[in-house]
Order: structure tokens, then sequence, then C-alpha cells
């Protein structure tokens, strides 16, 4: 071979080895590009679930959402005066939400990007956990937990005994009385129970009476809900069509609530512990 030809071979050698070197920097370049990119979609996911988790829990969403469906909405819990209480959640919201997830949140909060799902789980409680939204069937799954406080089914609260109410028997230290007023018609269409924290029933007593009766009946407590319906009817005098009742307990600041629900209302969620304002982890999680 002459000179020449040798001088072409290496000049080859020499264009094959750079073009190699372009193609490897050139599929390092878009591999680094791509994880670049996936790195900056999955902060993105991650920013965007944070700032939908704290407006969920901070606003109570456009006026009248859960009831025309419409706007942004929102599960923070707006007290009596209207002030919004922060890092809460309303049991009632949160359900409306999970009835209408997909026009709600993923269409709304996420338009359709990725899918989504939320879970109420509280926490020093015996009640389950709460969760709406989509299966978790993403490749990558990512989350935010906020701690918040739930009110389940306190709107059905008439009375807690851990606040200190009149007594038509002046029953001082050692006892938790309170009383309610009562329409007879009332019973047609809600249930009235006495509801008793499992860890406080241990002998305890208690009595219902109003201003006519003079010696109630003690009792024993002997479970955990007690229905009240038909102590209250004959409570009533023949010609009123309404009377004050008074319930005693035999233990101070005893953990019990007096609760009045609809007929329908699920008869497997009289416990104690769903009408309390509870700790909870609110866990939102999102993929694509």
């Amino acid at each position: 071979m002459n000179e020449k030809g040798s001088i072409s071979t290496e000049i080859l050698v020499v264009l094959v080895v750079i073009l190699l070197i372009i193609g490897i920097t050139a599929k390092f370049s878009e591999i680094t590009l791509d994880k670049l990119a996936t790195s900056t979609e999955n902060e993105n996911i991650e920013l965007l679930l944070s700032q939908s988790a704290d407006n969920l829990i901070n606003n109570p969403g456009t006026p009248n959402w859960e009831k025309y469906l419409a706007g942004t909405p929102g599960l923070a819990i707006s007290n009596e005066n209207e002030a919004i209480i922060p890092n809460s959640i309303s049991y009632d919201k949160f359900l409306i939400l999970g009835k209408n997830y997909r026009k709600l949140v993923d269409k709304n909060l996420f338009d359709s990007k990725i899918k989504t799902s939320m879970e109420v789980i509280p926490k020093e409680s015996s009640i389950s956990s709460v969760k709406i939204g989509s299966p978790d069937d993403g490749k990558n799954v990512y989350s935010v937990n906020r701690m918040v406080k739930c009110d389940f089914y306190k709107k059905y609260v008439v009375k807690d005994f851990q606040t200190k109410g009149k007594c038509n028997h002046n029953h001082k230290d050692g006892y938790s009385c309170n009383y309610f007023k009562i329409y007879r018609n009332y019973l047609r269409s809600n249930d009235y129970y006495l509801l008793i924290d499992k860890d406080s029933a241990d002998n305890l007593k208690w009595c219902m009476d109003n201003t006519r009766i003079k010696l109630p009946v003690v009792e024993s407590v002997t479970s955990n809900k007690i229905y009240l319906n038909n102590r209250i009817n004959l409570e009533f005098p023949i010609v009123d069509f309404s009377s004050i009742m008074f319930i005693h307990f035999n233990k101070k600041d005893v953990k019990a609530l007096l609760v009045s629900v609809p007929k329908d209302f699920d008869k497997s969620k009289l416990d104690y512990d769903y009408f309390r304002t509870n700790n909870c982890e609110f866990i939102l999680k999102g993929w694509y």
C-alpha cells in the first residue's frame, strides 16, 4: 500500500471514531434530557399535589359547590360564625366529592392530566379510614400527607356531656348533667341516642327525667348505644307538644353524647368516635 492509501485509511478510521463519539454523545444527551424532563415532570406533579392538598384543607371552596356540583371544591370546615377552620375536612363535603370525583377533582382541579385519590385515616379512633377517587394503578404514584381535623357526624350532636349544662337536681361534682328541648313531632323524623365512649361505660349509671318527674329511675349503662325515642315519648304531658328533658350521669366529665340522627341513618355508624372531631391523616395521591 502506498503512502497516499495509508493516509486515506487513517482519515477514514478517524472519521468513524468521530462519528461514534458524536453518536454516543447525542444518545447520552438524549438520555440526560429525558431524565431532566422526567425529573421536572415529577417535581411539577409533586408541587401540584402539595398545592392542591393545602387548598382543599384550608378552603371551603366555591360557595355551594357541593349543592350544584360546579366550581372549585374545598373541604375546609366553616364554623357557626362562618370562619374557616384551617387544616380541616368536612366529612359531608368529602363524601360529596367522592360521588362526583371525576368531574370535580380529575377534571376541575387537574384538567384530566393525572389520576388521583384521597384518603382520610383517623388516628386514635376505632373508626375505619375512608378513601375516594381512582384505584392506585399507575407506575409512578406520588403522594402528599397532611394532618387535619375531620368532623365526621358531629353535626348530629345535640349535647356533649363533657360540657356542663343545667341540672334540675342540682347535682354538683361527680356528675355530668345536661338538658335539651324536644318537640313531639321530632320523634317522627329523628332517632335520639346516647352514645358512650367504650372506655367510659364501666360502673356508669344514668337517668333521664323532666320537670314533672321527681324520682327518675337510675339505670346501669349496659350498652355504648342507648335508644331514647320510646323513653322520651313516655315523658310527654298529654296536652303538651314539647318538653325539657334532663339526662344525668354519675361520673364527672363522662365521654357521652346525645345525638339526633335521621330515621334512615346507617345504624352501624352509631359509635361515639363517629360523632366527635377526630385527628386524621389526609393523603392525596397522583399518578399518570
